[in-house]
């Protein structure tokens, strides 16, 4: 039976909106927030790209080179519920606005920085600078388009850039990085946020929600400090001089434990929670959530990792590595289109477990690789068949997250999905990684190894670093089989459970 309160796209955009009259510019609008997202999802492979090369020149371990992109994620995903509640109570054009040049401070900063601790202190500030431009470029389109034909359009045209984003960062950071330096993949979001800033001041119309507007700065300082410590424990565990029983790994994994409790205590007690526990107790909606955060979790690994094989076992430059992964990125957007219109037909439960199990077999295949093997052979056959899985995985997850939740959390909800896959990609490669970091330091050990000279410097032989990435593509197998799992026992809507329009849910 399908929920009585459960809002469609429409709804949900309307409860959002001061009016009903269409704005006239409003599709140049659309071009100009859908620039911002595209930043936002285009930042995260960019730099996946680069950072062989930036590793090489400012030195940074082996231990400490996810830094580079869990710090972007978990300010980014541990911010998101802060940033929505902030974009609608402050003025979501004005948060857009603060969000964009920031942003553009930010990518300049970590564009010139002469070390590592400079490079992680950048892109932890972009990625809370993400976490306010994100959640509000959303809600602008959402009370942007009145009409529901119009709005579908918009969030499909919005959906495919920001889908389309991901595929785009990996060409323009082979092209940065080979031709000119891994710098500029930082350096090239400075003239596009202010010039999309500079355009949002006469195009984007400015919008508010009303009702409770009291922010939970706490809870935001809780689980934001609970998450770094949780991914600075696997850090430290992955050194080689510390270990999974050193006092500061048991003390940092502690202190994540305690904090990240003491911010479910503090959900259940505040007026107005940074995360209201009654959108993730839904069964439907907390499976979801869980799901993203394991998908986010083996994928954000994936990606790094297949980056390093490419380029520091099998030689590929820059580019040719981007144009590696443009397979994974093309078949996620291909079949989307085909899932779409199979969700209304068979539900979300079918094509997520039939995703998930793709995804996990498409990992497992990446566990055959070598360091003479063939990226036709084994890299390549992979990519497709998780990408085709993926698609299966997205968009019926999309829709079932954002079932029965109040105009009033709007914003809020939809930045639970996207929180809950960018701090799954945090945490799962900071795991991964450590996995990683052990199995290479067990392998030069058992085979009396040493490093050897490459263009990256002095680096574990090709065997020794393969060893390491097929131990952390098993454990990224499993991490997409336990989203398998929760997909089979927690999710139960049936067809005529899932929105009309599960546009905005995509979007997310």
């Amino acid at each position: 039976m399908t929920n009585p309160v459960a809002p469609t796209g429409e709804s949900l955009a309307r409860s959002t909106s001061s009016t009903d009259t269409p704005d006239p510019k409003r599709w140049i609008a659309l071009a100009v927030i859908a620039v911002a997202q595209l930043m936002v999802v285009l930042d995260a492979s960019i730099v996946n790209i680069a950072l062989p090369s930036a590793q090489a020149d400012l030195q940074i371990s082996d231990a400490d080179r996810q830094w580079a992109v869990t710090a972007y994620t978990l300010a980014f995903g541990g911010l998101l519920l802060l940033g929505g509640r902030i974009a609608d109570y402050a003025g979501r054009k004005r948060v857009f606005i603060v969000g964009l040049l920031g942003f553009a401070g930010a990518s300049a900063l970590g564009g010139i920085t002469p070390n590592q601790e400079l490079l992680f202190a950048a892109r932890g500030l972009q990625g809370a600078f993400a976490a306010l431009m994100a959640p509000a470029a959303l809600a602008l389109i959402a009370v942007t388009f009145t009409e529901p034909k119009e709005r579908a359009r918009a969030f499909g045209v919005f959906g495919a850039i920001a889908g389309g984003g991901a595929a785009i960062g990996l060409i323009l950071g082979g092209v940065l990085t080979e031709y000119f330096s891994w710098r500029w993949c930082l350096g090239v979001n400075v003239p596009i946020a202010i010039a999309t800033a500079l355009a949002a001041v006469p195009i984007v119309k400015e919008s508010k929600a009303h009702g409770n507007t009291s922010y939970d700065v706490p809870g935001a300082v809780l689980a934001t400090l609970g998450l770094v410590s949780l991914v600075y424990g696997f850090t430290e565990a992955a050194k080689e001089d510390v270990g999974w029983t050193a006092p500061s790994t048991l003390g940092f994994l502690g202190a994540a434990v305690a904090l990240l409790v003491a911010f479910l205590v503090l959900e259940q007690r505040v007026a107005n929670p940074l995360l209201p526990l009654q959108i993730i107790r839904d069964r439907n909606r907390g499976g979801s959530y869980l799901v993203f955060l394991l998908v986010g979790a083996g994928l954000f690994a994936m990606f790094l990792f297949l980056t390093f094989y490419l380029q520091a076992v099998l030689g590929y430059s820059p580019l040719r590595s981007g144009f590696a992964f443009l397979p994974f990125s093309g078949g996620i957007i291909l079949t989307a289109g085909i899932v779409a219109q199979l969700l209304p037909r068979v539900g979300p439960k079918p094509l997520m477990i039939v995703g998930l199990t793709m995804a996990t077999g498409g990992m497992l295949w990446l566990t055959q690789i070598t360091p003479t093997t063939a990226y036709v052979s084994h890299v390549l056959p992979a990519m497709i068949v998780m990408s085709i899985g993926m698609a299966g995985v997205f968009i019926p997850a999309s829709s079932t997250a954002l079932v029965g939740v109040g105009g009033h959390d709007a914003g809020i909800a939809s930045a639970v999905l996207n929180t809950s896959q960018q701090i799954g990609g945090s945490l799962g490669l900071a795991l991964l990684n450590t996995l990683y970091a052990g199995a290479v330091s067990d392998f030069m050990i058992d085979n009396q190894l040493r490093p050897v000279e490459t263009p990256f410097g002095l680096q574990p032989p090709a065997v020794a670093l393969v060893d390491g990435y097929v131990t952390s593509f098993f454990w990224g197998a499993m991490l997409l089989l336990s989203a398998l799992v929760v997909a089979t026992l927690m999710i139960n809507a049936r067809k005529e459970d899932v929105p009309v329009e599960p546009a905005l849910a995509a979007a997310a």
